[in-house]
């Protein structure tokens, strides 16, 4: 990720396949499970989240229009937590896969993970983007698709 700092290439666009920034919501509900969503195109479990828009205010807006593009849940359902307000719970370095129908090779994503909460899931309607999302599950933080956010989670929950 340093080194993409110094190319010409911008972080934040997508078609910069040397490596680029997205965005995921770390979505916590009361009992402290976790939203996860079923990736149709990588068939896993995964938190929702995705690439960076030009109308997206900062990487914490990108996250939140991300939870709400694939799961319906609307930006002032998912509360951001007084303690993580504006801070990333977790960086995450991976390489997706190429996606041919996309025509993008194998790259390299610098995932912003931030932790929001909601007061319960009574009232949270839950509208899949049906052509990226197959489905949707609560983990508990121990079951979380990310190791690193199963750790964090388990201190900034207890906290």
């Amino acid at each position: 990720m340093i080194d993409g700092l110094a190319r010409p290439d911008p972080l934040v666009s997508r078609s910069t396949f040397t490596g680029h920034v997205t965005c995921s919501a770390v979505l916590i509900d009361l009992s402290g499970q976790v939203l996860h969503i079923h990736h149709n195109t990588l068939g896993l479990l995964l938190l929702p989240g995705g690439h960076l828009e030009d109308a997206d205010a900062d990487l914490q807006a990108a996250a939140l229009r991300e939870l709400t593009e694939e799961t319906g849940i609307l930006a002032d359902m998912a509360n951001r937590d007084p303690v993580m307000d504006g801070v990333q719970l977790d960086i995450n370095i991976h390489t997706t896969p190429a996606n041919p129908a996309k025509a993008e090779p194998e790259q390299p994503h610098f995932d912003f993970r931030f932790a929001f909460r909601v007061t319960g899931r009574q009232g949270l309607h839950i509208t899949l983007q049906s052509e990226e999302v197959g489905g949707y599950r609560w983990l508990k933080p121990i079951d979380c698709s990310s190791p690193s956010v199963a750790v964090k989670l388990a201190t900034f929950l207890s906290s």
